[in-house]
């Protein structure tokens, strides 16, 4: 689509003279408007930006907490006798021959006495964590598209995610614990979808992959986080860490509600032209701000039709949608892969001879690239082999996550992004959910988790092929808009239209 046309124009101005093609006269391009008014990404497009990529922190926090709180704790022999070393296993020892190192409330496994207990239970606040991220996508994911907006659903999001995790803390068995974290997940799974499109249509194709690697970037953030807070908070009881992250996303879901202003995309696709328009005028720049200052009658933009008021009309949209649903699968595929070994990795860190907390540390620094050369600092040969190679695959993840994400928001219009992505981020979820139970059961049984997550995403990676490229490319705003253009890059007017 070209990017010269303008979304609002007056009829005598330069521009709506110039020569376009015949879609662009009929519809105009929103892009073209936020490149040509608030383009330059000035100080209140910026506080905007990260303002709502702040989310991310707070969902790494929630993501993987588990890794320290679910964690195996450290044990000694109180006794030499009936034949206790540190090769024993604990569930043939008498329980006077052996204690933690750790207070028991440092861990749910100690506190609730799940040293023996099976796979499945280990496993299963993680897998109700990721399960509720799962849920809650597919329930809540077309809202964002749909009534809500991208602005309230983050906050809502926030404010849900936070309090289940704020009464966490007062959990007394595993079921109740994992109940909550089902609720925790549910209330999470929209957050990150909602923060990374509300920033892209907050600028122009310009400025779509920069916007979306502060919210990776503060996602890093969050997870190196967790290990600090762990470690401050060593010997002291699990629900400590549960404190120190869910009081501080009560009080950025405020800081949402307040502050953040909706995307103007949204606002028009749902017929909102006058709050789009204000929403323009309060992020453009001063010395571009008079870009801005058409009346509504001039102003021309298709609403989508496909839209028949249902919450769950933008899934129909992608599923019948020829076009749409040859882009959803092979990403949806590429996510699952993509979950699996983000999520497990990092969970089976405590099923290897390192230190936990600069395990977790390293792999939150995985995220960022110059972290690697630490590798080359650990000791012994094994275990540097061990570390490096995770940290290396978990770094590959990393970039495939952020990378599929910020390509999915771009192969879909407006009327459906949130949900696009949301569905790709469940599956992500989705291959999330088998993580923390292959890393239980190569703990009890000695199955190769790692194996099981390299040879997963290196299949699901191939159906990458099937996908069009997207990069410099103009968002679409409706459907048919998309659809158009589809069939003009198949008839091979794409240059036409890019």
């Amino acid at each position: 689509m070209a990017d010269s046309t303008p979304l609002l124009s007056q009829p005598n101005s330069p521009e709506s003279q110039s020569t376009t093609p015949p879609l662009e006269k009929h519809r105009p391009s929103l892009d073209s408007t936020i490149e040509r008014c608030i383009g330059e990404f000035g100080w209140p497009q910026f506080s905007q930006t990260l303002l709502v990529s702040l989310a991310w922190l707070f969902d790494a926090q929630q993501t993987f907490i588990s890794v320290f709180t679910d964690a195996y704790p450290t044990w000694h022999c109180t006794t030499h006798q009936n034949g206790c070393n540190s090769a024993s296993n604990i569930c043939y020892l008498p329980k006077n021959s052996w204690a933690w190192d750790w207070p028991s409330y440092t861990s749910i496994i100690s506190e609730w006495k799940l040293e023996c207990s099976s796979s499945i239970i280990t496993g299963l606040p993680a897998s109700s964590f990721f399960m509720g991220c799962l849920v809650g996508g597919f329930v809540l994911a077309t809202l964002a598209d749909s009534s809500l907006g991208r602005k309230n659903m983050i906050f809502l999001s926030c404010l849900t995610m936070s309090l289940s995790s704020l009464l966490t803390v007062f959990s007394t068995n595993i079921w109740v614990y994992s109940a909550l974290r089902l609720v925790c997940g549910f209330g999470r799974a929209t957050i990150g979808t909602s923060a990374l499109v509300l920033t892209a249509e907050l600028v122009g194709k310009r400025w779509r992959g920069q916007v979306g690697v502060i919210g990776f970037f503060c996602f890093t953030i969050g997870f190196l986080s967790l290990p600090a807070i762990a470690y401050l908070n060593r010997g002291s009881s699990w629900r400590s860490i549960y404190l120190w992250t869910s009081i501080p996303g009560i009080f950025y879901s405020m800081l949402v509600h307040f502050f953040v202003r909706e995307s103007p995309r949204w606002l028009f696709v749902r017929g909102r032209k006058e709050e789009a328009v204000a929403t323009l005028k309060s992020i453009a720049t001063p010395s571009r701000s008079s870009c801005l200052t058409w009346s509504f009658s001039e102003v021309s933009f298709q609403e989508e039709r496909w839209n028949d008021g249902n919450v769950f009309s933008t899934i129909k949209m992608l599923v019948q949608k020829r076009w749409a649903f040859r882009r959803l699968l092979p990403v949806l595929v590429i996510g699952f892969g993509s979950g699996m070994v983000y999520y497990g990795m990092p969970l089976g860190l405590g099923n290897l001879s390192f230190n936990l907390y600069l395990s977790v540390t390293l792999n939150a620094l995985a995220e960022i690239p110059s972290s690697l050369i630490t590798m080359l600092l650990i000791g012994e040969v094994w275990t540097r082999l061990q570390i490096g190679l995770e940290l290396v695959s978990f770094f590959s993840a990393c970039t495939a996550f952020d990378i599929l994400l910020i390509f999915t928001l771009e192969l879909f219009p407006t009327c459906v992004r949130s949900s696009a992505t949301s569905l790709v981020r469940q599956a992500v979820v989705f291959g999330g959910v088998f993580g923390p139970m292959l890393v239980a059961a190569e703990r009890r049984d000695g199955i190769s988790s790692y194996g099981v997550f390299g040879l997963v995403i290196g299949c699901c990676g191939l159906f990458a092929v099937c996908l069009p490229e997207t990069r410099g490319k103009a968002l679409c705003d409706t459907m048919d808009e998309e659809e158009h253009k589809e069939k003009a890059i198949c008839n091979g007017e794409g240059d036409v239209l890019a």
